[in-house]
C-alpha cells in the first residue's frame, strides 16, 4: 500500500518509495510496519486523521507550547497526572517553607541540585573578567532548566516536560533572590564556611557592589523571590493546560508518542 499522507501524523510528501526502511520526515514512522499492525487499514481513516490534525491549533509559538500529539499513550497520561499532583503538593510545601529574608529557599533537596551548576558556571567562565566569572554562576544555574526546556520543547516536542523545567528556573529564582536579599547585610553561611561579611566569596555582594546596587539589594531580591514564585505557578498551571487538553487523545494505540520501536 502506498500512503499519500503519513498514517500516524498526516504529514505531506511521503517518500515515493516505501518499503522498508522508508520512514516518515516528521515523525520518523516506518511505512511498510504499518499495514502489518493494522493501525489504518482505510482511506477513509486516513482523512480522519487528516481532519484532526488540521483542527489543532496553528502559527508557530503557540503550536509549539501546546503541541499535542495525535495520539497520547494511556501510560505516559497517566504518569503526568500523577507528576502534576506531586509537583503540585511540593509546590505548596515550598511556599510555606520560603522566606527570602530569614534565607530560607523552600527546599534544601532542590539547593542541592542547582548548587553544582551554580558552581560549574564560576569555573566555565573562570577566563573571563572577574564580573563575569562571578555572575556566571547564576546564569549557569538559570540556564540548565531553561536550555533543558526549549530542547524538550523544540527536539522533542514536549510541553509538558518543558513546563517542569520552567517550574525548576521558577525556584532557582527564589535560591537566587535569598542570595540577593542577603548581599545587603551577609549572614548566610556560603559553601566556603564563612559569610559574605567574613570574605569576598559573596557573589551577589560582589556583583552589587560593582553595579552599585547594594543598598536595593534586599528590595530586588523580595522582588525575584515574588517572580520565581509566579514562574512556578505558570509552569504549573502550562503543565495541567497540557494534560487537559492531551486527555482526549489518550489511546492504547502502540505508535502513540513513538511508542512502538520505529
Amino acid at each position: 500500500m502506498i500512503y499519500d499522507r503519513c498514517p500516524k501524523c498526516a504529514h505531506t510528501p511521503l517518500p515515493a518509495k516505501q518499503s522498508a526502511p522508508a520512514a516518515c520526515p516528521a515523525c520518523g514512522m516506518i511505512l511498510a510496519k504499518v499495514a502489518s499492525i493494522g493501525l489504518v487499514k482505510t482511506s477513509d481513516q486516513r482523512t480522519r486523521i487528516a481532519s484532526d490534525l488540521e483542527d489543532q491549533p496553528r502559527g508557530g509559538l503557540f503550536d509549539l507550547v501546546f503541541h499535542v500529539p495525535q495520539a497520547v499513550d494511556r501510560m505516559y497520561w497517566s504518569l503526568r497526572v500523577l507528576a502534576l499532583a506531586l509537583v503540585t503538593l511540593w509546590t505548596i510545601w515550598i511556599f510555606r517553607s520560603v522566606d527570602i529574608a530569614a534565607g530560607e529557599a523552600g527546599s534544601f533537596f532542590l539547593w542541592a541540585v542547582l548548587t553544582p551548576f551554580h558552581e560549574a558556571g564560576h569555573v566555565l567562565l573562570m577566563w573571563a573578567p572577574q564580573f563575569v566569572t562571578v555572575l556566571g554562576g547564576t546564569l549557569s544555574q538559570w540556564l540548565m532548566p531553561a536550555g533543558l526546556a526549549a530542547m524538550l520543547l523544540i527536539s522533542r516536542r514536549d510541553p509538558f516536560g518543558a513546563a517542569l523545567f520552567a517550574w525548576l528556573l521558577g525556584n532557582s529564582l527564589i535560591m537566587t533572590a535569598v542570595y540577593m536579599f542577603d548581599a545587603f547585610d551577609p549572614k548566610i553561611m556560603l559553601l566556603g564556611g564563612s559569610t559574605g561579611a567574613d570574605s569576598d566569596g559573596h557573589d551577589w555582594q560582589n556583583i552589587f557592589g560593582d553595579l552599585g546596587l547594594l543598598p536595593r539589594a534586599q528590595g530586588i531580591g523580595s522582588f525575584f523571590g515574588w517572580l520565581g514564585r509566579a514562574l512556578m505557578l505558570v509552569a504549573l498551571a502550562w503543565a495541567a493546560l497540557i494534560v487537559w487538553m492531551q486527555r482526549s487523545r489518550v489511546s492504547d494505540n502502540p505508535f502513540a508518542e513513538g511508542g512502538v520501536d520505529g
